[in-house]
């Protein structure tokens, strides 16, 4: 096998590798959140399905695979039609650049769980999930209907909000490291808990979280799907696999902000503590550290929605424009100032 064909056999796998881990967590995540939110609210969630409900993510597929799909006569056909495609593509493009885990030796070389490792993996993934807003507006405008065209103005207003708050967040973490690779970032890290990003960049990660639960539209920044006053939101109008495809691109968002998050402020694969090996019988324990961390932030998410209440939309607003952007504003250039005058930065 040539070195060409080789590198487009290991690229294609980890994208199998990849994507079919995605899709999985999404119907995964979909019942874990329900078993979760009905155990906080002393319900008993889905329990008909297989033992604890656990099949009910086939469940749900078989359903929304053989519901009637409908749309309504005034939309437009091409774009109706698009808007979940986009959506769904945006979110699986942004997860191309991440690394899922440490590098490991195997078949003889040094692989990594990432699809394509690129000097701006940073500002892909900023470039690409801008995008996804494109899903959202299509899907509001192109059903003719007022309530999805409010539902699809409101979020794509609150993604570009807080988007700006969710680059001012990385800037830091981009001087520190010299450099947009992610995989640079999580090496700044090694060391100890206190080399930790959380640590030495807590202002950022504060707004980097609150950004990034507002970005995937999570409770408390539930606005794009505020039931009580915009009947579903953008996609009101979809139904079967077109909403379910909706739904996965949200799920993915959340499993990517969930995953950065890990990487650029928790060290990664690292395990934070000095002395720790890094294998165990030949098993990299880097996977084990940064899978415990990633499964610890998902369940924060669900946790925060079923403990907080929805903003309202000018609050909402307001705390992205006159709170997180300054705040983020200040710590870049409260970073700044100790980099020149400290001389390498507070490390």
């Amino acid at each position: 096998m040539t070195p060409l064909a080789e590198e487009l056999l290991v690229t294609f796998v980890k994208i199998v590798i990849v994507v079919g881990a995605l899709l999985g967590g999404f119907s995964v995540m979909t019942w874990v959140e329900r078993r979760s939110l009905a155990f906080m609210q002393y319900r008993l969630g889905p329990n008909r399905t297989g033992p604890f409900g656990i099949l009910q993510p086939i469940a749900d597929g078989i359903k929304l695979f053989f519901k009637e799909e409908v749309m309504p006569v005034a939309a437009n056909k091409w774009t109706f039609l698009a808007a979940p495609v986009v959506a769904v593509a945006t979110a699986l493009l942004a997860t191309a650049v991440i690394p899922y885990g440490p590098p490991f030796e195997a078949f003889g070389r040094t692989l990594q769980i990432q699809i394509a490792d690129i000097e701006v993996g940073l500002l892909f993934i900023f470039a690409v999930t801008a995008l996804g807003v494109y899903g959202v507006v299509l899907a509001g405008w192109a059903a003719n209907n007022k309530y999805s065209l409010l539902g699809g103005l409101r979020s794509s207003a609150q993604m570009f909000s807080y988007e700006l708050a969710l680059g001012f967040s990385w800037v830091t973490l981009i001087l520190a490291a010299r450099s947009f690779r992610i995989n640079d970032i999580v090496d700044t890290q090694a060391g100890g808990f206190w080399h930790w990003n959380v640590v030495v960049h807590f202002p950022a990660f504060i707004v980097y979280f609150l950004a990034a639960t507002a970005e995937v539209a999570r409770i408390p920044f539930d606005l794009p799907e505020g039931e009580s006053e915009i009947v579903a939101g953008f996609h009101t109008e979809y139904a079967s696999m077109r909403f379910a495809l909706i739904q996965m691109a949200e799920y993915i968002n959340m499993i990517t902000v969930t995953v950065l998050l890990a990487n650029l402020f928790f060290g990664g694969w690292h395990s934070g503590v000095p002395g720790m090996p890094e294998s165990l019988g030949g098993f990299p324990l880097g996977f084990v550290w940064w899978g415990l961390k990633v499964a610890f932030f998902l369940f924060v998410f669900i946790w925060l929605r079923g403990t907080l209440p929805r903003f309202r939309y000018d609050q909402l607003m307001q705390f992205g424009w006159k709170v997180l952007i300054p705040v983020a504003a200040v710590w870049v250039m409260t970073f700044a100032v100790l980099w020149v005058v400290v001389g390498g930065g507070p490390r």
